[in-house]
């Protein structure tokens, strides 16, 4: 599919809820492989129209704002990085950051929103 139809999916409907066909979409890019002392680079997506309730719909209503304000990396359970995000985040807000590499393990990325939402994305790494 093309990149234009994935965003027309990330619209906001009437109401300015995210509809089921719509719903965030977590994207990371982890290395599957290192060695021991490696320190890799980790780049994470989510798809969210970041509404930051200053905008009106077509029929002059308030869109509500709904905006990621956690990030959250963790390792085998041990978060190793956070980051709280404002308003003034774009829409399908990105974020990279390094890791040193020790042992093979689980990362675990949890995104959470206005609503309480939480969407979570997991990838493994072998260090050896």
């Amino acid at each position: 599919r093309s990149e234009s139809y994935n965003r027309r999916l990330r619209r906001l409907d009437t109401s300015g809820d995210i509809t089921m066909a719509r719903k965030p979409r977590p994207r990371v890019r982890v290395p599957s492989k290192a060695a021991a002392g490696d320190i890799i680079e980790i780049k994470t997506l989510i798809s969210h129209p970041m509404e930051s309730g200053q905008r009106r719909d077509s029929a002059g209503k308030k869109i509500p704002r709904q905006i990621i304000n956690k990030f959250t990396a963790a390792f085998d359970g041990k978060v190793f990085f956070e980051a709280d995000w404002f308003a003034a985040i774009s829409a399908n807000p990105y974020q990279s950051f390094h890791y040193k590499a020790a042992k093979s393990g689980e990362f675990t990325f949890s995104w959470k929103d206005d609503n309480g939402e939480t969407y979570v994305a997991k990838n493994k790494i072998v260090v050896g």
